[in-house]
């Protein structure tokens, strides 16, 4: 078995005074596609929980997940720096790390589920993540933070999704981005703020950033594309912002001051015309307000939407999986056969998860010209997260990070509390560095997400048959292991968080032994039919 140190090392690669500029070899088109993120307000939830999300979109993020633990630093301690850069050397495409510097320590850190992203700290603080680029003039060299970090950094020291932001901000200011534009969804048990962070100009050290709360009765979307428009630093309850938010982009010509200032214009306009953004934007607010009856094509959609009814586990998960079926937008419109009546039907080995150059062969287009339509459920997502943060139970036990690996479509969502000591030895292994194995748990999901989208109209059958019934059961007992964990609680803390460790990775270690069975399955039952 791999030690998660042996990767480190592998992957950490030597520190050379060459550009740091922010890696992009993980987009297309010169444009990010990973990522989407969807929140929720406390009013808006079905059981007053506040949500945050994030599909790790991604060709070359690590695939392992482990748990950091709370930890108490010596004075002189530091934090070490790294820049992301692309990492050809390993098995499959992944993402190096150059060392560029450090930043001081503080005294006492949180625990947090250690996700290529960090997600979920010991204190109901979440965070979830999309990339959407912004100005080229903005990235700079000059920073010691970039996205990943950031994450960290906030998770260690924070509680509440202000606070979090609010260190952003000085560290930012202190240390400098490093990074493309990014927006982090910043989640607590009470409310949930969107943070969108840009470089501060070539050469500079710093960041432009613009946070907005999503209101409680309210969801929101970020699918790689700045969505704050105008803001009203006025009103800090909602709003907050650098300093530099203005004085930057009139520096550059971007804003003319007598003109309305929004955000997403002045910083990254390119996010008002794509349309792999544009179109999950509104997928997304048409699946959980179609009472609006959004278009499809227009170029901005509010910050955030009151959905039509509270939004429930069930639903944001089927908003996750969802790839445009029942739309103009399935790419497998023109993927069709015959019936044995002589009628028109979807065939069922048409692939809504096929890759870019398929698209060439089928001859699909869409909003996103030859590489189709940008759907939410990605074949090249390494893991997924729908955190729940709950403000009627202690912190030991009222956060709760779901995670799925893989393509959502395929896969299900397991219930990770937040206090979790560790996690099943699958999470823990890496998928890229070696390639192929069945000991990791990105590798066990994408094998069955692969699989099963070469006959996705019969497959899709058998997988829904498992995961469904299953799925309704991890949500449906959960108020029982919250009674059973805050009985043990209230006599002895550390009681609960083993007693809450032992279900997490019961149910985890669960789903990848049926992941595999399954996926066995589907390659006797449709041997020779794909």
């Amino acid at each position: 078995m791999i030690k998660i140190s042996t990767i480190i090392a592998i992957i950490c690669l030597p520190f050379f005074t060459i550009g740091q500029t922010a890696d992009k070899s993980d987009w297309a088109g010169g444009y990010p596609e990973g990522c989407t993120s969807i929140t929720v307000g406390k009013a808006a939830s079905f059981d007053g929980s506040v949500m945050t999300s994030h599909t790790d979109d991604s060709h070359r993020t690590r695939s392992w997940i482990d748990i950091v633990p709370a930890k108490k630093h010596n004075a002189d301690a530091t934090v070490k720096m790294y820049k992301r850069v692309k990492n050809d050397s390993l098995a499959m495409p992944a993402y190096g790390h150059q060392y560029i510097g450090e930043i001081p320590q503080i005294a006492e850190t949180y625990g947090y589920i250690n996700t290529a992203y960090p997600s979920l700290n010991t204190k109901q603080l979440g965070i979830g993540e999309s990339t959407f680029g912004g100005r080229e003039e903005l990235q700079s060299d000059n920073g010691l933070i970039d996205c990943q970090r950031l994450c960290l950094l906030m998770l260690e020291r924070e509680t509440t999704a202000r606070g979090a932001i609010k260190l952003a901000g000085e560290l930012l200011n202190e240390y400098g981005w490093n990074d493309n534009g990014e927006v982090l969804t910043i989640a607590d048990k009470h409310e949930v703020w969107h943070l969108e962070i840009v470089g501060p100009g070539k050469g500079k050290k710093g960041a432009v950033w613009v946070a907005q709360r999503v209101p409680d009765d309210h969801v929101a979307v970020n699918a790689n594309a700045s969505t704050i428009k105008e803001i009203d630093l006025d009103n800090p309850d909602y709003f907050m912002a650098s300093e530099n938010i203005y004085s930057v982009a009139k520096e550059h010509g971007w804003w003319n001051e007598n003109e309305p200032f929004r955000f997403c214009y002045a910083y990254a306009p390119h996010s008002r015309t794509s349309m792999a953004s544009r179109r999950r934007e509104w997928r997304v607010f048409d699946l959980l307000a179609p009472s609006l009856k959004l278009d499809p094509n227009q170029e901005n959609y509010p910050f955030s939407v009151k959905p039509d009814t509270l939004v429930t586990m069930q639903k944001i998960i089927s908003v996750f999986k969802d790839y445009y079926q029942g739309t103009p937008y399935d790419m497998r419109y023109n993927q069709v056969s015959t019936d044995k009546d002589g009628k028109t039907i979807l065939s069922p080995l048409a692939n809504p998860h096929q890759p870019y150059d398929a698209n060439d062969l089928w001859h699909t287009n869409g909003g996103w010209n030859r590489l189709g339509e940008r759907t939410i459920a990605r074949w090249y997502t390494m893991y997924a997260t729908i955190i729940q943060l709950r403000d009627w139970l202690p912190d030991e036990i009222g956060g709760i990070e779901w995670l799925a690996m893989d393509n959502v479509a395929s896969s299900i969502y397991v219930p990770i509390y937040g206090s979790v000591t560790d996690l099943p030895i699958e999470y823990k292994t890496p998928g890229r560095v070696n390639g192929y194995t069945m000991e990791s748990a990105w590798w066990i999901f994408n094998r069955l997400g692969t699989l099963a989208a070469q006959r996705w109209g019969d497959m899709h059958k058998d997988l829904d048959a498992k995961w469904i019934p299953m799925q309704d059961k991890f949500i449906n007992e959960i108020p029982e292991i919250d009674k059973k964990a805050m009985q043990l609680f209230q006599k002895k803390p550390k009681k609960a968080i083993e007693y809450l460790t032992e279900y997490s990775n019961k149910q985890g270690s669960m789903v990848m032994k049926d992941a595999i069975e399954l996926g066995n399955y589907l390659w006797t039952k449709y041997d020779e039919k794909f």
